[in-house]
């Protein structure tokens, strides 16, 4: 009995010594040896040195100088890998993709062929109608309360809006409290939809949006104030305004531009979907340069060329490039945008 027993205590430190101390310590070596960049997290560093992210990980750029990856139900968190999970049928996941088509979107064929749809969405919606019916704002949340409900906890400065406004309208609030008595203390979600009705009274042809201004001590600051134009009222209103004009020939754009991964962390594009994006980046980083614009775009296509890639050495599949690292090469190549 005592012999089994010795045996087994051995054959177990044996066990943990080979599979938690030097298989560990093998492929740690050989990783560190062989492929140290791979190994430590394929980090990638800026012009200045230091490290800005993992070549496998996808991360959001906002600036118009960047080429911007796919959208993220994640919101980039590589600790919240995740798809959105939304059904065709979710209006959230139609107004994500309408939200991005808005202010990109283009003309097929007609006089217009090649302009932005965006002006003639602002011009519509500032006429204040849909489906000939006045406050189009009202309906839009009246159609869509998750979306309204959504905008609310798109940012804090949302919800901290809708606190002041609740304060300051105290009898709209206490008729939706009678019409809802067993929410006797509403939180800024529950005030969603009637929010967007009394502003749609308040600011006709309006909506609500993040305006940046210079503050008394010259620093930019960023307050939210009713707009009626900007990404946001082109964004919104974009599926509104395409189902009031089904007969717009509308150019296509590609599909990964507006559609998120199944982890929301894909680091790549497709080819197509940069050079989609092209015209923006080279226009913002010729105007920066104070370079002439069609000299600027050859450059950024050329670098674009040179970094795109096809699965099996470029024999199967679409080509993709990371765009953490083409967006360096434009910071090392034009400088930091300021």
């Amino acid at each position: 009995m005592f012999r089994y027993l010795t045996k087994s205590i051995l054959l177990l430190a044996l066990t943990i010594v080979i599979c938690c101390v030097i298989y560990p310590l093998a492929v740690w070596g050989i990783g560190q040896v062989f492929f140290p960049f791979q190994a430590n997290g394929s980090l990638l560093k800026g012009p200045d040195g230091s490290v800005v992210g993992s070549k496998l990980i996808a991360q959001p750029f906002t600036k118009d100088e960047y080429f911007q990856p796919r959208p993220s139900a994640a919101s980039y968190d590589a600790s919240a890998s995740a798809s959105s999970t939304y059904a065709a049928s979710n209006y959230l996941l139609r107004n994500r993709v309408a939200t991005a088509l808005g202010p990109i979107v283009k003309y097929q064929r007609g006089p217009k062929a090649g302009q932005l749809v965006a002006p003639d969405i602002e011009a519509w919606f500032q006429q204040d109608k849909y489906a000939g019916n006045p406050h189009l704002v009202a309906q839009w949340a009246d159609l869509h309360n998750a979306v309204a409900l959504a905008w609310v906890n798109a940012d804090p400065t949302h919800a901290q809006y809708i606190d002041a406004w609740a304060k300051a309208h105290p009898d709209v609030v206490a008729q939706w409290v009678k019409n809802n008595p067993s929410t006797p203390q509403p939180k800024t979600t529950d005030l969603a939809v009637v929010f967007f009705e009394n502003f749609s009274q308040d600011h006709p042809g309006m909506f609500p949006s993040a305006v940046t201004q210079a503050g008394a001590d010259g620093k930019a600051q960023t307050s939210i104030q009713p707009v009626k134009d900007g990404t946001d009222v082109q964004g919104n209103f974009f599926d509104m305004w395409r189902q009031e004009h089904p007969d717009a020939d509308l150019q296509e754009v590609p599909a990964d531009l507006v559609t998120a991964s199944g982890s929301g962390l894909d680091p790549h594009i497709t080819l197509q979907n940069a050079e989609f994006q092209l015209d923006r980046v080279a226009s913002k980083w010729a105007d920066d340069t104070k370079r002439d614009g069609a000299e600027v775009r050859k450059e950024i296509d050329q670098l674009l060329q040179s970094n795109a890639s096809a699965a099996f050495a470029g024999l199967a599949g679409e080509k993709f490039v990371n765009v953490l690292e083409v967006n360096l090469e434009l910071c090392q190549r034009y400088g930091v945008p300021k």
